[in-house]
This record gives structure tokens, sequence and C-alpha cells, in this order.
């Protein structure tokens, strides 16, 4: 099999099609939150109340009283709890900032078909799987980041997520194309399997929908520091960027979502490794023999065993869960980037 130089060179045109799409994607979700903020403030202090329960001072019979810290509950829009502000109110009542977000979600979608137009003639091309390399995997992952944003938006009302998805959708797709790219080429024998359909789009799908994960764990760290601070009776004036995080969904709304993301894609993670274990197997005579690649996937699985148990059994919620959460995309992101770059194993043979 040969490679079409055409549709190889139609690929690039898309991909760097793509990239322009989204970084006006990415401009319109800022003029969004910048034209937001117009009234925002105001309109979120007006619903915000914070109420703070202090402890029982002694007990019924008149004991020692307990050092207990204070219990703040945030209220809002009526509700509290887990209920409290799960859309996010990313236009803060502006019409002009609502529209600006609707062009952006559009440019977004936009995106989407030029991006996964390149990756589909990628793989036309040599008529294979396209993502046997580095540039290939990263693309296809930026390609997953985004089908799980549009996924989640066509269900719930997560345009608030945008600003943050396409900001590292840009990152690895610049990333990809300056540092990673190579020459569309077929695949060395040893990757020349359908278990690379199989294992790899499974790890693929794994890694996009992680990536939204922990954005939810980092949005939720920043709204956390917000609803302390709007907590403190010392507090004389508001934070540099309170009036953006007051837009963002409650706390405990983001970090439901994160653990959601991640309970639900945590299967198909475990797919993809038990898959590269037979695939191994077949094209090494081993399940598994510690290489690099197979040591940190499956330091990465503990990690979001780790949390996911903790979450289950212990009840961490909140900065503990989030800490673990961003433990273990880290151990991901150092098995992708880490590993294939600057570690030498039998998987290197993918090139860069």
């Amino acid at each position: 099999m040969g490679v079409n130089e055409n549709l190889a060179q139609f690929s690039n045109v898309l991909m760097y099609s793509a990239i322009a799409v989204y970084l006006m994607a990415f401009f319109a979700y800022c003029m969004e939150w910048t034209f937001g903020s117009s009234g925002a403030v105001a309109k979120r202090s007006a619903d915000l109340s914070i109420e703070v329960l202090e402890p029982a001072a002694a007990g019924a019979g008149g004991g020692v009283a307990l050092a207990e810290r204070p219990v703040v509950v945030l209220r809002e829009g009526g509700h509290d709890g887990d209920d409290a502000d799960d859309r996010g109110d990313v236009a803060g009542g502006n019409d002009r900032a609502d529209r600006i977000g609707r062009v952006a979600v559009s440019l977004t979608a936009l995106g989407f078909l030029l991006h996964a137009g390149s990756v589909l003639t990628r793989g036309i091309s040599v008529e294979r799987a396209p993502w046997g390399n580095m540039y290939e995997f990263s693309t296809s992952v930026a390609l997953m980041v985004v089908l799980a944003f549009l996924a989640l938006l066509w269900k719930y009302p997560v345009r608030w997520l945008g600003l943050f998805v396409t900001l590292p959708v840009l990152t690895t797709l610049g990333v990809a194309v300056t540092v990673l790219y190579t020459d569309s080429e077929q695949l060395v024998p040893a990757l020349d399997s359908y278990w690379l359909w199989i294992h790899v789009a499974s790890a693929i799908v794994s890694f996009g929908a992680f990536h939204i994960g922990a954005l939810a764990s980092i949005l939720f760290l920043f709204r956390q520091g917000y609803e302390r601070r709007q907590a403190d009776p010392t507090r004389t004036k508001p934070g540099r960027f309170d009036d953006k995080l007051a837009r963002l969904p409650s706390s405990a709304s983001l970090d439901k979502t994160a653990y959601r993301v991640n309970a639900i894609i945590f299967p198909l993670w475990t797919f993809a490794i038990v898959c590269g274990a037979i695939w191994a197997e077949n094209a090494w005579g081993r399940y598994w023999g510690w290489d690099p690649k197979e040591v940190w996937s499956f330091i990465t699985w503990v990690a979001y065993a780790a949390y996911l148990h903790a979450r289950a059994t212990a009840g961490w919620k909140g900065t503990k869960a989030a800490a673990v959460s961003l433990v273990a995309f880290s151990c991901f992101l150092f098995n992708y980037y880490g590993v294939n770059i600057f570690v030498n194993g039998l998987h290197s043979y993918a090139g860069v």
C-alpha cells in the first residue's frame, strides 16, 4: 500500500483550518465571559446569601462546648447544596454575551467537523487507522475532547465549559503540528494489527474524556476558593476574578461532574489496558513485560481506581477528591508525553 499524497496534504489543510476556527471559537468564548460580566455581579449578589451555621455551644447536659468548624451554606436562587447553581451563568443575563456564546458554539462545531475531516482523510491516505504515531494520536485525542464537550452540551447547559475546552485543544493541536508532526506513512509491522483499532481507539476516547474530568476538578478548586471568600466575614473587597468565578456552577456541581465523567470512562480505560496486554501477547509473546508504557498505564489505572474507591467508600469529596483526580490525570499525561518522548521502551517505535 502506498500513500495518497494529495489526501495527506488535504488532511493538513483541514487541520490548519480547524485550528483557525477553534481559535476564533476561543476568542468568542473569551468575549462572552468579558461582556457577560456587565451586570452579572450585581445580579448574582442579589441571589446569593451566605448562612453560617455555628455548632452547638454546649451539649444538652451543659457539658463542655465542642470546638467544631462552622458550616458554611451557600444559598443561590432558592436552592442549596448540590442543587445550587448547577447550570452556570456565563452571560450573566446579558443578551449580547449570550449571542456571542451561541456563535462560539457554532464555531466549535464547525471546527470539530474540519478536525474530524482531517483525521479521517489522514487515515484514508494510508488506508489504516489514523493514530499510528504521536501526531495522529494527539490530534485524535483533541478531537475526542471536543466531541465529549459537544455531547455534554447537547444534553446539559455546559456552554461555560467551552473556554476551558478550546484552550487545551488548541495547545494540543499546536504541539502536534509544530513538534510532533510526521508525514503520513505506513505502520511498522508490530503496529499493523487490528488491535490498533481497538486498543488505541479505547485509549484515545479515555484520554479525551479524562481531559473533561480534569478540567472540572480544576474549576472546582477555583470555584471553591471563591465560595470560601464569599463566606469570609472579614472580606472587604472582591477578588480579581470573582465576577467570572461567580458565573461557574457551584463547587458541589463541579465536583459531581468530575466524578461522573471519570466513573463513566474508567471501565473503558480498563478495557484499553486489557486489550493492550492481549495485543502484547500477539506481538511479543507475553502479556506483560514491565515496559515503561505498560508500567505507567497501570500506575494511571491505579490512580483513577484509588480516586473512585475513595469517593465510593471513604466518602472523599471536594478538595481531596480533586487532588487525587488531578494526580491521576498527571500520570496519564506523563504516560503519553514523558514516556513516549523521554523514555526508551518497546513502544518507542511508534515515533513522534
